[in-house]
């Protein structure tokens, strides 16, 4: 068995109480308090993540807007520099190859923030439809990547950097920004569904860095955060998982991120058809959320039924720290897709009682 993958923080990870697991094949903190404190951190104050296994390709060229306008369901053409994307990477079936950010440097010049699980098979597909006047390198080695997440995010940032982050807007970015003497690009940007920035900064400053966000943020009670947090943050306020709500048998627009999915630019994209029909047709499936009416928590995976039919299956669930409450999503066949449709999760041996509600399940005032 090979050995985990680390990032230049696991050797901190210790100090602050990091408890590690295997994640995608990376040697990474699930918590470090607790995931609920951890969770609510996040939601009132500030938390800082270590995700340094996310994966950077650079992609730059006189032909990188053309390029990538073939590969991603958004619109490149519409972002300009200093300016963030979300998108998506579609097969020719409109499956999903994975979902990612773009970043727009310069006109010819492209940063593309992609799932650290999927960075080689990424890689390969990028790499594999390559057209002349691009250059395409796989840089996440060379990168670190720190994400402060919070309604006090600025606030504890500001005081390692004299740039003025009130000017870096929602998917806007600032490069070579001084943060006490390291350089970063720093984004404002997260998974979360709170206010917050996404730092890339060279390994050697990531260390640091983070020893010195905290420091600075100890008085609004910043707090070190691990993927147990991670995920039920993004789950409450419905940002997709790659491997549960998108996969290569799940299209964006099942997945319920239609919006970052333009069939009616011009340029060919891997899956335009498909999306396309999805867009204008409606759809067979998608994904819902649910509430749980008996007592009982809906796993990935679980299956979904009504009656003896089944109808679909979870995708995520957990208990909602902030609803307190069991909620899940789950891929279901559209005729049970509206909302207050009673449907039965099979839990174990019993199948429990759950609603279809409205998703996010949060979203900040």
């Amino acid at each position: 068995m090979s050995a985990l993958k680390r990032t230049p923080l696991f050797e901190v990870y210790g100090e602050y109480g990091g408890k590690t697991i295997d994640f995608g094949g990376w040697d990474l903190p699930v918590q470090f308090s607790s995931i609920k404190e951890e969770h609510e951190a996040v939601r009132e104050r500030a938390g800082l993540f270590d995700v340094s296994h996310m994966g950077e390709f650079t992609v730059i060229g006189p032909s990188a807007e053309q390029y990538l306008q073939t590969l991603v369901t958004n619109d490149v053409s519409k972002l300009k520099v200093g300016g963030a994307q979300y998108a998506a990477m579609c097969y020719a079936d409109g499956g999903t190859v994975d979902d990612l950010i773009i970043y727009r440097k310069q006109e010819t010049d492209f940063l593309i923030v992609v799932n650290a699980s999927n960075i080689e098979k990424d890689f390969d597909w990028m790499e594999s439809h390559l057209i002349e006047g691009v250059e395409l390198k796989n840089i996440s080695n060379e990168v670190s990547q720190l994400a402060i997440q919070g309604p006090l995010a600025e606030q504890v940032l500001q005081k390692l950097t004299t740039t003025n982050l009130s000017e870096i807007t929602f998917f806007k970015f600032q490069d070579e920004v001084d943060l006490q003497g390291a350089k970063a690009l720093v984004s404002r940007t997260g998974y979360t569904g709170e206010d917050g920035f996404e730092i890339y900064c060279k390994p050697e400053d990531a260390v640091s860095l983070w020893r010195k966000i905290l420091e600075v943020g100890n008085e609004e009670g910043t707090l070190p955060c691990g993927l147990g947090a991670r995920d039920t943050l993004r789950f409450e306020a419905r940002l997709p998982l790659y491997g549960q709500e998108l996969t290569k048998d799940i299209t964006p627009i099942e997945a319920g991120i239609g919006f970052a999915v333009k069939v009616d630019k011009e340029s060919d994209f891997f899956g335009k058809e498909t999306l396309k029909q999805q867009k204008e047709k409606g759809l067979e499936r998608k994904i819902v959320g649910l509430e749980m009416i008996d007592k009982g928590i809906p796993r990935t995976g679980y299956e979904v039924f009504v009656g003896d039919t089944q109808v679909g299956f979870v995708t995520s669930g957990t208990q909602s720290p902030t609803l307190k409450k069991n909620v899940g999503l789950a891929l279901v066949n559209i005729d049970f897709a509206p909302l207050n449709t009673i449907v039965e999760v099979q839990v174990r041996k019993k199948r429990l009682k759950a609603q279809v509600v409205k998703t996010p399940f949060y979203k900040r005032g």
